[in-house]
């Protein structure tokens, strides 16, 4: 029932609207268009305004008549580079000619989304109503979706299509936190009175040290990715900032990595060097990045998506992830949401491709997910 060709010219089409982190508005100007002559209601929330982006979140809605309303979700934002994107689409690969990203993360979604609606409408299938939940600004931390309009969505339970692997259904996803530490010194001539000063960035690296970071155990990882300070080569550098972030599939283990990152800041902080007068001081500013994300396995979600599945003779398996996405957001808001995947591969970089054949299976299995609820 997939119009081949016409799911191809949609994903290039869309791959070339250029829509970075809050320049979105031309990708929602066309996905408007197309819905509206497909007979939907589109919708805009007043997220605007808080996340700075061109356009709010677009919400999609098509009624239907039979089964329980389900929602399907997707973000129109993409990383850079993006400036003039050109699609090479060979040998059943879609990739770019090296400059720019391609996309696929998340356009893919939105091709295989736009072509189930069309089916839909050709083929006169049963469906429950639907709605298409497209975000804004994700990949700048999921701003879109912390900011959503939720008395626009109805439906109690949805998917969100945001992952590689397209024989992959995620219902667990990490708690996690993010904070920024500073360190204050004293400054001082590096040359005249080094021990005069207090070495922000020597404390800093006693603090790293002692910090855990990287894969803490099964469910939990910290990470320190950036840090600042210092004035000139001469100077005592007097303040050091340091920014990262913790997560976990367990909030009591978040909270014990979190607190031994700042135990690891006080510990250094009251270390000084023999004959220096004072103690240094820190600060602390930690906030929740996005929360615990757990879908018990008898859900009827994901008992919908595996009938699917197998109905299209796909072997879905479940799986946990490390990393965060609207889906956190929205089972926050009691939208309870699993993760599919659509066959985007080396997303964020300008290596990235995808195959057909896995949009392919991806529309097919939106289609599967339809038509079973349509069933009851």
């Amino acid at each position: 029932m997939i119009n081949i060709d016409r799911l191809t010219r949609e994903f290039i089409r869309l791959a070339t609207i250029e829509s970075p982190s809050r320049k979105e508005g031309r990708l929602a100007t066309y996905l408007q268009e197309v819905f509206e002559s497909l007979g939907a209601r589109v919708l805009f929330d007043a997220s605007a305004s808080q996340t700075g982006s061109e356009v709010g979140n677009m919400v999609v809605k098509i009624p239907g008549g039979r089964g329980q309303a389900i929602f399907f979700n997707a973000h129109l934002d993409t990383v850079s580079p993006v400036e003039g994107i050109k699609v090479i689409f060979r040998d059943g690969v879609f990739s770019t000619d090296g400059r720019t990203i391609l996309g696929a993360d998340d356009k893919s979604a939105i091709a295989a989304l736009i072509e189930a609606v069309r089916v839909i409408q050709e083929q006169g299938l049963d469906h429950p109503p639907l709605e298409l939940v497209f975000t804004v600004c994700e990949e700048i931390g999921l701003l879109g979706a912390k900011n959503l309009g939720w008395e626009l969505i109805e439906a109690p339970m949805g998917y969100a299509l945001d992952n590689e692997e397209i024989d992959i259904l995620i219902n667990r996803a990490p708690q996690a936190i993010r904070f920024r530490a500073q360190i204050l010194g004293r400054s001082a001539h590096a040359g005249l009175a080094p021990e005069k000063g207090i070495n922000a960035i020597k404390l800093a690296a006693k603090a790293l040290l002692e910090m855990p970071c990287g894969r803490i155990d099964e469910e939990t990882t910290a990470n320190v990715g950036i840090i600042q300070g210092g004035v000139a080569t001469n100077i005592v550098p007097p303040e050091v900032t340091i920014e990262g972030e913790a997560r976990s599939h367990d909030s009591t283990k978040l909270k014990q990595t979190w607190q031994a990152m700042e135990a690891a800041l006080i510990k250094a902080c009251q270390t000084l060097p023999q004959g220096q007068d004072g103690r240094p001081s820190y600060s602390w500013q930690m906030e929740e990045d996005y929360p615990l994300m757990k879908v018990p396995e008898e859900h009827p979600v994901i008992k919908l998506a595996l009938q699917a599945a197998k109905d299209v003779g796909l072997d879905l398996k479940l799986e946990k992830t490390g990393g965060g996405s609207d889906a956190n957001i929205f089972n926050a808001h009691g939208r309870t949401t699993v993760i599919l995947g659509t066959g985007m591969r080396e997303v964020h970089t300008t290596k990235e491709y995808l195959r057909l054949e896995d949009l392919i299976t991806t529309t097919r299995l939106v289609l599967g997910i339809i038509r079973v609820a349509a069933r009851g």
